[in-house]
């Protein structure tokens, strides 16, 4: 299926916030040792206040909204789950790579696909899974919303040995 233009102007700083079905899709596919989870671009809080009703881990975050510039912060996290903003996405991913064990981010199906994010991907030995959505996110309900991009969970792990895997849900 092809991509085309929504018609939507960008929002400002890339605040989309992930709808809790999206973050229930990836809650299977969490480690299983996992005891705590930050999301460092949080928003209002979708993603934590979806964890946080429907696991039982630590869910802590933060935003630029609330002064805390997470690609300035060296604090260790066990693990980060994030819907990155679109224009800074690769600078979150990399960071978060050096301060967390396990990270997973919500990205458009085809963020993979670009040469120079092979040492994300193709080239990281850390690159465990790809959990694509078949269902199509809408970011704000309006008359007409017709989401125009496919997303999918990139998720990383020290602990990961071989090739990555490809999942399907919901």
């Amino acid at each position: 299926m092809s991509q085309r233009m929504s018609g939507y102007a960008r929002v400002p700083d890339d605040v989309y916030e992930t709808p809790s079905w999206a973050v229930t899709c990836l809650i299977p596919h969490l480690p299983k040792h996992l005891r705590s989870i930050h999301d460092p671009a949080m928003g209002t809080g979708n993603i934590t206040d979806t964890l946080i009703a429907e696991t039982d881990l630590i869910v802590t975050g933060n935003d630029i909204s609330n002064g805390v510039d997470f690609l300035k912060e060296s604090m260790w996290h066990e693990s980060i789950c994030m819907n990155p903003p679109y224009r800074q996405a690769e600078e979150f991913i990399t960071h978060s790579l050096e301060v967390a064990d396990f990270v997973a981010a919500l990205l458009r199906v085809d963020y993979d696909s670009a040469k120079t994010r092979r040492y994300l991907f193709g080239d990281c030995s850390r690159f465990a899974k790809k959990l694509i959505l078949t269902r199509r996110i809408i970011w704000f309900e309006r008359p007409g919303a017709a989401p125009s991009y496919n997303h999918a969970w990139f998720c990383w792990s020290s602990a990961h040995r071989g090739p990555p895997t490809i999942c399907y849900a919901p």
